[in-house]
């Protein structure tokens, strides 16, 4: 049984409410989809009794569960290419000279969901940049779902997770064999940090940031919402810093406080000078 539109409207209310993230009209396939395996996890029988159940009883783990259930995101390693094939090549080479006086990197992935981008930045700096090796060198990488940074944190993946956007040799390289699964090495999981954290609510106390990694996040808020985030952002970039959005998403109209760069067939920001 499919929810109606009453259900759909109640947990659309209930996300916006907790994580400020709007589900348009017409999304109800997606609620009923998320919730359903939900369900099988929690042993229930479809999306609806998590509603009836989440309605008899808010604000317990179940209510948690649920805005997890509706706010994690599908990823892959390397996603999309061409924001790395930056990274690569423009990005950190800039961040290399403009911080070699003090040889210190802090990098932010904000929305990690899986790992994949964290873990993806990592194997892009051990491979290509190895003088950055003798440097201070942090990854913070949050997300709202624990259930999400807990699979962060273990860095194991399926054989279909590590065929999907790994660059050739990179397998072998960098992970290890735990049966049927693979596992990131060990060095590359010491390198970041994870932790949990809901952008639109309280952040955690962060160091100043060189690269903020906002990829595919801001499409789910509405516009105050993507206007206190990227004040925020601004704020917490040193002078120099770079943040790279999603492909649909933008900080035109929004946020003033940053210079678009096209480089590179992709497109990313830099925060203006004072």
């Amino acid at each position: 049984m499919t929810i109606d539109d009453h259900d759909f409207n109640y947990v659309r209310q209930l996300v916006r409410e907790s994580a400020a993230i709007v589900l348009e009209e017409g999304k109800q396939y997606l609620v009923d989809n998320r919730l359903s395996l939900l369900a099988r996890r929690e042993g229930l029988t479809s999306a609806r009794e998590v509603i009836v159940r989440l309605r008899a009883a808010p604000g317990g783990p179940l209510q948690r569960k649920v805005i997890e259930a509706m706010t994690t995101t599908e990823t892959l390693f390397f996603r999309d290419g061409r924001p790395y094939e930056a990274m690569r090549k423009t990005i950190f080479p800039e961040l290399q000279r403009l911080r070699a006086a003090e040889r210190k990197l802090q990098i932010w992935s904000c929305a990690c969901s899986s790992g994949q981008e964290p873990y993806s930045v990592s194997m892009l700096l051990h491979e290509h940049f190895p003088a950055l090796a003798s440097w201070t060198l942090r990854l913070t990488a949050t997300d709202l779902s624990t259930e999400m940074l807990a699979r962060s944190r273990a860095g194991l993946y399926s054989q279909l997770e590590v065929e999907r956007g790994l660059p050739s040799g990179y397998l072998d390289k960098y992970f290890d064999r735990i049966g049927a699964d693979w596992q990131i090495r060990n060095d590359l999981r010491r390198m970041i940090e994870f932790h949990q954290m809901n952008l639109a609510g309280r952040w955690i106390q962060l160091p100043p940031v060189d690269l903020v990694l906002l990829r595919n996040v801001l499409i789910y808020f509405d516009v105050e919402t993507k206007r206190q985030i990227l004040a925020k952002v601004k704020k917490a970039l040193r002078p120099g810093g770079f943040l790279m959005l999603g492909t649909a998403e933008t900080t035109m109209n929004i946020n003033d406080g940053f210079e678009l760069v096209r480089s590179d067939g992709t497109s990313y920001y830099r925060l203006r000078s004072a």
